[in-house]
């Protein structure tokens, strides 16, 4: 049997860049910077400073920062009012808060990145 990694969480501090593919069975929260492609199996939060670059996927993602790329959630997209988006995204559940800003094209449905669930 696989560990659970629900309770874990990684961090990226702020003052942290970070360039490649980066891949987790848990949590990850990043406040600094990341340039490339993230796959997270489970929830992903994106700070107020953070920023972002290039492929997001994740099981939830809450981001607070600046994303330019491409997010997918096979679950829950919270863009808190501090976030700037510049994209395209997709998710089963969109939370757009008042003050985010988001540029581009969204898809909300069921089947969003089948990657997420053959990894599992």
């Amino acid at each position: 049997m696989g560990k659970n990694y629900d309770n874990e969480i990684s961090i990226l501090s702020t003052g942290v860049k970070f360039e490649g593919k980066l891949s987790s069975d848990g949590n990850l929260r990043i406040d600094g910077e990341f340039d490339g492609e993230l796959i997270i199996k489970r929830n992903l939060t994106l700070g107020e400073k953070s920023k972002a670059k290039g492929i997001i996927s994740a099981s939830n993602i809450t981001c607070g920062g600046e994303v330019n790329g491409t997010i997918e959630a096979s679950g829950k997209l919270i863009f808190e009012s501090s976030s700037k988006i510049e994209g395209d995204i997709s998710a089963k559940i969109l939370v757009i808060n008042e003050g985010a800003s988001f540029t581009g094209r969204s898809n909300m449905n069921e089947v969003v990145r089948e990657k997420l669930e053959n990894d599992e």
